[in-house]
């Protein structure tokens, strides 16, 4: 192997791709001719821009840890299955039958999309309910404004490949035991693009575009839940080369809300009251969603029962309405008297025959989450 990538950089062999480019955009700086005009400087810019190149990219970069050379103009292939000494292979084969590499192609565009993007937001019950608007600060790669998205450096630009001429590949014949057969292949040179770059831009590297912090302002509709995921198109990554930015997907994530349990677009809470109330009846306030309100506790109430309140739960995403308010009571059976008040208790358990009750027995009944606990602890 004649140059060592690595050592050119000043970086590991088990470098990341960070480290890589923040080591080529600070030599970059020092080494630019425009810094430094000294002939000895040149021939070491172009050094790190060919490292740079190699070790940017994850195939070359398997081929140069392999033993090869990737812009070397045979493809430095390091050698193995269907390798001989002219470089005819496999894919060779399948490319001169099939014709997938007859010089058809042309050169790849820079150009790309980018990729998509998430980022997680945290709302409370009541914007779930009812919807609101949130400003983001997102990290992600837009065009880089020194160059304009092109990679080129400013006052330069991309020049033809003087290796394929523009067409993006390059043609040879190889002798196999089939005879002569003529491949085409991407253009080592260029990778594929019919054009190189000479002095990359020394701010994003050649890329085309940077990392930069930008403010968004997304509006949430009412009835999202958990995991609901709002599409923001073409707000995401920037793609090489100033090409079309992917979508921001903003998934939603429900903060649990002190007094009110959501299933759905229904809300649940238990309320706990003292036996003689739930005996004569009475009304507790409740602060929902809309405000405060007077929840009716029937005379008679028991324990377990549940009072629905219409129309006061969570907004329905995909049509009009909204869900329930459920509100599960809980009868509190006093534990310490005093004896005046065990005294009432025996007074009115003689009004009503209840001084020894036999009670009323039945089959064991458990609401769903009891059996489901029940079946998790092996009962």
């Amino acid at each position: 192997m004649a140059t060592d990538y690595y050592a050119v950089l000043g970086v590991r062999r088990d470098a990341g791709q960070d480290e890589i480019k923040k080591a080529f955009r600070r030599l970059a700086r020092e080494l630019h001719p425009d810094v430094n005009p000294d002939p000895k400087t040149q021939e070491r810019f172009k050094e790190i821009n060919a490292a740079y190149e190699v070790l940017s990219d994850p195939q070359k970069r398997q081929v140069y840890d392999l033993g090869g050379d990737p812009l070397s103009p045979n493809g430095g292939g390091a050698g193995g299955f269907g390798a001989g000494a002219a470089g005819f292979g496999f894919s060779d084969i399948m490319d001169a039958f099939f014709g997938a590499a007859t010089g058809q192609r042309g050169p790849r565009s820079r150009t790309r999309r980018g990729q998509d993007a998430m980022i997680r937001l945290e709302i409370t019950l009541e914007e779930a309910a009812f919807g609101t608007t949130k400003e983001l600060q997102v990290d992600t790669a837009v065009t880089c404004t020194t160059c304009n998205g092109e990679g080129a450096a400013p006052g330069t630009s991309a020049q033809t490949c003087d290796m394929c001429r523009g067409k993006g590949e390059v043609s040879q014949v190889t002798r196999s035991f089939l005879g002569q057969v003529m491949t085409s292949r991407p253009c080592p040179q260029c990778q594929g693009f019919g054009t190189v770059v000479p002095t990359p831009c020394p701010e994003c590297a050649g890329d085309g575009r940077v990392r930069a912090r930008r403010t968004l302002t997304v509006k949430i509709p009412a009835g999202v839940d958990n995991g609901t995921r709002i599409q923001l198109a073409g707000e995401g990554e920037v793609g090489p080369g100033g090409g079309p930015a992917g979508d921001l997907y903003v998934e939603i994530a429900e903060t649990s809300h002190p007094t009110f349990q959501r299933r759905g677009d229904d809300l649940h809470c238990t309320v706990t009251i003292p036996m003689t109330a739930a005996s004569l009846g009475t009304q507790v306030p409740l602060q929902t969603l809309d405000g405060l309100e007077e929840v009716d506790i029937r005379p008679g109430t028991q324990s377990g029962q549940s009072i629905p309140l219409h129309g006061r739960g969570i907004t329905h995403l995909r049509g009009g309405g909204r869900g329930d308010l459920i509100v599960h009571v809980e009868v509190q059976t006093p534990t310490k008297l005093d004896p005046e008040q065990e005294e009432l208790l025996r007074r009115l358990a003689v009004l009503r025959g209840e001084e020894r009750p036999s009670g009323q027995f039945a089959p064991g009944q458990q609401g769903l989450f009891s059996r489901l606990k029940d079946a998790f602890n092996g009962r």
